[in-house]
C-alpha cells in the first residue's frame, strides 16, 4: 500500500520506516526539520517536510503522497512540555484527519497510550472506559488522548494503538535517557513520569515492538488495541532492574498507588496474531538496541 507515516523520525516512526518498506510498502514519511527529511530519504522512502500545526502545507503533503493509509506516530515530548504534547494530540491530530479525508484516505493507524484508563484492579482491557472523572494534571492528558482517538475514528477505518510505556533506543528509558537523570538525581531532568518506586502498576513495550505492532495493524479492523508486553508490573519491581540496568541508584520502595496506575491487558493484539520479541521488562531493559 501507499503509506504516509506522520512522525517519521520519532521513536517509534525511524524503525517504523524501514519495516514498512521491507513489507513492501510505498512509503512517505514526515519531519519538521531538513536533517530528519534527509534521514527519511536515506532509508529509502519519500520524504516531506512539514510542520503537522501547519495545515494547509499538510493538506498538501498528504495529497501529493496519495496515501491509502495515515500512520500517526507524532509526540512532542523533548521538552518534556505535557501541554506542548497534548496539543499535539488535539490540534495535529484535527489537522493530519482532516488532511486525510480531504485526500480521500480511508484509514488511519493512530499512537495512542495505555495508562490513560479508569482506575480499577488488575490490567485493563480496551473495553474500559477512558478516566474522565480524573483530576488535574492528568485529566488535561486524558482529554487530549481523548480528542486524538474521537478525532481518529471520523476516518472511515481507525485503529488506535494504545502503546505501553515505550523504552528503547530514542526513548526516555533508554541509558543516558531522561529517566537515569531523574533516577540520578538531577535537577535539570525532564521527565513527565515517576521515580517512585510504590506499588503503581504500569505497563510497558520495547520501541521495535511498538513498529512492528503499526505494521500488523495496516490488516487489523477498527477500534483500540493495547501494544503492551506481557507482565505489567508494580513500580517497586520494575525500577530497582531498570536502575541496575542504567548504572543508577535504584529508589527505596514505598508502600500505596496511584488507582488509575493499574497496567494493561494485551490480549486483543495476542488474539491478531502479534507477539512481543521482548515479553518482558525483566529482560528487555538490558537490551534495549534494536
Amino acid at each position: 500500500m501507499r503509506v504516509f507515516v506522520a512522525g517519521a523520525t520519532g521513536a517509534v516512526g525511524r524503525l517504523l520506516v524501514p519495516l514498512l518498506l521491507a513489507a513492501g510498502h510505498e512509503v512517505t514519511g514526515t519531519s519538521r526539520s531538513e536533517s530528519g527529511t534527509e534521514r527519511i530519504r536515506r532509508q529509502g522512502a519519500a520524504a516531506a517536510r512539514v510542520d503537522v500545526f501547519d495545515a494547509e502545507g499538510l493538506h498538501r503533503a498528504v495529497a501529493a503522497a496519495a496515501p491509502e493509509v495515515v500512520i500517526h506516530q507524532l509526540t512532542d515530548l523533548t521538552d518534556a512540555d505535557g501541554a506542548a504534547n497534548g496539543r499535539l494530540r488535539r490540534e495535529g491530530t484535527r489537522n493530519l484527519v482532516d488532511a486525510a479525508r480531504a485526500a480521500g484516505v480511508p484509514r488511519i493507524v493512530a499512537q495512542s497510550i495505555c495508562w490513560a484508563y479508569a482506575p480499577g484492579e488488575g490490567p485493563a482491557d480496551e473495553s474500559v472506559p477512558l478516566d474522565d472523572d480524573a483530576r488535574q494534571p492528568r485529566a488535561g492528558m486524558v482529554a487530549a488522548v481523548r480528542a486524538l482517538e474521537e478525532t481518529a475514528t471520523e476516518m472511515d477505518a481507525a485503529v488506535v494503538l494504545r502503546y505501553g510505556i515505550l523504552y528503547g533506543p530514542g526513548t526516555w528509558y533508554a541509558p543516558g535517557g531522561a529517566v537515569a537523570a531523574a533516577l540520578a538525581g538531577a535537577p535539570d531532568a525532564r521527565f513527565l513520569g515517576s521515580v517512585e518506586a510504590d506499588d503503581s502498576v504500569s505497563s510497558f513495550v520495547h520501541v521495535a515492538d511498538a513498529a512492528r505492532a503499526a505494521v500488523a495493524a495496516l490488516a487489523w479492523p477498527a477500534g483500540p488495541v493495547n501494544i503492551v508486553d506481557d507482565e505489567p508490573a508494580r513500580a517497586r519491581d520494575w525500577l530497582p532492574v531498570l536502575a541496575r540496568t542504567l548504572g543508577v541508584p535504584a529508589p527505596e520502595a514505598t508502600a500505596g498507588r496511584q488507582d488509575w496506575a493499574r497496567g494493561a491487558a494485551g490480549g486483543l493484539a495476542r488474539s491478531r496474531g502479534w507477539r512481543t520479541e521482548r515479553t518482558s521488562w525483566r529482560t528487555g531493559f538490558a537490551d534495549q538496541g534494536v
